[in-house]
């Protein structure tokens, strides 16, 4: 059961990785690569406990790290795009 559910998540880390490309690619909003990183490191991560891969505890950190700076580089790319808009609504708000 367990490990269902960690393939399960596998596959769901790896979609949000392929929509942070698509944010991108499509939406050409930068932080998609920070959701992208972010979640590949998760799935190589996932990925690497299931075929045994032994890698140093300091690999690890790093790649954590990573992940982290990724994540904070998405969510405060989210927040000023948000912030952005909302500025807009404002200014149009104000002309009338």
């Amino acid at each position: 059961m367990v490990f269902t559910i960690q393939y399960i998540s596998i596959f769901v880390e790896l979609l949000i990785s392929i929509l942070g490309l698509l944010i991108v690619l499509k939406r050409k909003k930068i932080y998609g690569f920070g959701i992208f990183i972010t979640f590949f490191i998760y799935v190589f991560y996932d990925l690497s406990r299931i075929i045994e891969l032994n890698l140093k505890e300091s690999f690890w950190s790093y790649l954590f790290f990573i992940a982290t700076i990724s994540a904070l580089f998405a969510v405060f790319g989210i927040y000023r795009d948000k912030l952005d808009k909302i500025k807009k609504i404002k200014v149009k708000e104000d002309k009338k």
